[in-house]
């Protein structure tokens, strides 16, 4: 019904880009690890959906919709950059942990952010999708696959992550005489 009225009056997308921000601005974030980036970035995002809504098909998700240009705008941006395919977590340090602690959450993650970016696009875009908050069917319906098509692609890429996770470990473990 949103959306509906701000075809009819432009000044209705406010409500959208208000209901919609801190989501899709989260997501950036996390994405490209910067404030400014972030911002950006969530400009470019509520700047191309305003553009494109007179082609929106009402048959999906608005949410779903606006995710999908939010992950190519950050594609984009990241092949400008070259930076790593996706950020976890803020590189804030627990005060709870040790200095050693957190270089061994540092090394974890970057591992992870390494096997990510190693899968398949496909299978990259359904985690990625999937960590930015987005559910199996809202993934689905943007990619234009079944629900179960979706559940398996994302089924095969975690199984993916795991051996390749585990595969890189036991070389590290080799490597120093574990």
């Amino acid at each position: 019904m949103l959306v509906s009225c701000a075809r009819a009056d432009l000044d209705a997308f406010a409500a959208i880009y208000d209901r919609h921000f801190a989501g899709i601005y989260g997501y950036c974030f996390r994405e490209l690890g910067s404030a400014d980036l972030a911002e950006d970035a969530a400009q470019q995002i509520f700047e191309q959906a305003l553009l494109s809504l007179p082609r929106y098909r009402e048959a999906g998700k608005f949410r779903s919709w606006l995710y999908a240009i939010a992950y190519r705008v950050i594609a984009t941006q990241r092949g400008a950059r070259s930076r790593p395919a996706l950020a976890l977590t803020d590189d804030v340090a627990d005060p709870a942990s040790s200095p050693e602690q957190h270089a061994l959450d540092a090394v974890e993650r970057d591992e992870l952010l390494a096997a990510i970016a190693r899968l398949s696009q496909e299978q990259r875009l359904v985690i990625e999708l999937r960590m930015a908050g987005l559910k199996g069917r809202e993934i689905a319906e943007e990619l234009g696959r079944s629900h179960e098509a979706v559940r398996m692609l994302q089924h095969r890429a975690l199984d993916r992550l795991g051996a390749d996770l585990i595969a890189r470990q036991q070389r590290r473990g080799d490597r120093h005489g574990a």
